[in-house]
């Protein structure tokens, strides 16, 4: 059967992220590093699962995330991936590109 879903626990935020979240997430991955999900939350003062706080760093928080626009050059390279692989590939693996 497996274990429950990891955000059913009882004293688990949902929803928006706050600053002082963020900023906490923030400063303990900078000091310990990545490690362990499931345990980073309560190590981290958080009261969020480990996957929230694993997707929030992944798509928001790291430092490589790039904002923004693709760039003219960006751009350039798509149009030529797209006109040599068709919409499939640059469907699945065009994030990957930038990663």
């Amino acid at each position: 059967m497996g274990s429950s879903p990891c955000c059913e626990k009882a004293h688990t935020n949902k929803g928006a992220w706050t600053k002082e979240e963020d900023e906490k997430l923030t400063s303990y991955i900078k000091a310990h590093g990545e490690g362990c999900w499931r345990s980073l939350p309560k190590a981290a003062g958080l009261l969020r699962c480990g996957k929230s706080c694993r997707l929030r760093w992944i798509n928001y928080l790291r430092p490589d995330v790039k904002r923004g626009n693709f760039t003219a050059a960006e751009d350039e390279l798509i149009i030529k991936l797209h006109g040599l692989l068709g919409n499939k590939y640059i469907r699945d693996h065009l994030l990957l590109l930038f990663l």
